[in-house]
């Protein structure tokens, strides 16, 4: 394992929204070189140290792919980039002999087989990612609800579905900000536990009702707001999907129904990409750790 990772001096970064950008801001302030490639749009902005995908492949000692990697089309996820990035062949076997490090590895590998002969890490699949993540997520999702929300949060009645690291940490910043929260969980252990935190427990088995609350969001990336579901939940209400790709939400029923509700994927790179580039270069730096160990 130590032998895979080396002595990683200079980072390939190919691709990204503006946590590569603040990722690689983060690397350089640690004495790492770095190599930018896919942000061409940002020339204009005084970018200058940019270059392209063939020299951050041919160039770094290991390469960092974004959140998600590639696109359904097989190109690499690259919002400022100039043109479409999809890996040649002489790029793919040159990654395959560095450590890659990239993000939901699943979606790159049907793109491009060739990176399963690749040593490539997943850091967005680390519980260490995940829950440091929830973070940015939960406040990103309370920016949202403060943006499109009538009200104050202080007296709204919100409805959190999902427990997991998103539901926590949203659940809890919900309820110091004066919402009334109800948090709706499948597990015994889960639902206790919400009750010892102040929160009032909803069972996902009973779920049959949405209606009372101001504010809902979904971080369970399975269907929990069907047409059914949606029926029984006020037209008055805000709905924010936090769950990942295909989320938990009937979004044309609920347009069908009259009912605002929003996909909200990508927070933490919309509302705090400084913190979420630093997450993703603590991460990178965990595997090399424990892959020297």
């Amino acid at each position: 394992m130590s032998e895979a990772f080396g002595n990683i001096k200079t980072f390939g970064i190919i691709g990204g929204d503006k946590r590569q950008l603040f990722l690689a801001q983060s690397l350089l302030e640690d004495g790492c070189g770095v190599i930018l490639a896919g942000f061409g749009k940002l020339r204009e902005h005084g970018f200058r140290a940019l270059s392209g995908v063939e020299a951050a492949v041919l160039y770094s000692d290991a390469v960092i792919l974004p959140l998600p990697s590639v696109r359904a089309d097989r190109s690499i996820n690259s919002p400022f980039s100039e043109k479409s990035i999809v890996l040649s062949e002489e790029q793919q076997a040159l990654l395959c002999k560095k450590p890659v490090f990239a993000a939901m590895s699943d979606r790159l590998f049907r793109a491009y087989p060739m990176l399963k002969n690749a040593s490539v890490y997943d850091y967005a699949s680390r519980d260490d990612f995940a829950v440091l993540n929830a973070v940015p997520t939960a406040e990103g999702a309370l920016e949202l609800a403060m943006q499109e929300y009538e009200g104050t949060l202080w007296g709204s009645r919100s409805l959190v579905t999902g427990f997991g690291r998103i539901g926590k940490a949203l659940a809890r910043r919900l309820s110091s900000l004066g919402s009334s929260v109800t948090v709706c969980a499948r597990k015994a252990s889960d639902l206790a536990f919400i009750e010892t935190l102040g929160y009032t427990a909803g069972d996902f088995s009973s779920l049959g009702d949405a209606r009372g609350y101001d504010l809902i969001f979904n971080t369970v990336p399975a269907m929990v707001f069907d047409e059914a579901l949606l029926r029984k939940t006020d037209k008055t209400a805000l709905l924010f999907d936090l769950a990942s790709l295909p989320g938990g939400v009937d979004f044309e029923s609920a347009a069908a129904l009259g009912i605002d509700a929003r996909r909200a994927l990508s927070l933490p790179g919309k509302c705090a990409p400084k913190a979420a580039g630093e997450i993703i270069k603590k991460t990178v730096f965990s595997i090399i750790k424990e892959g020297k160990r």
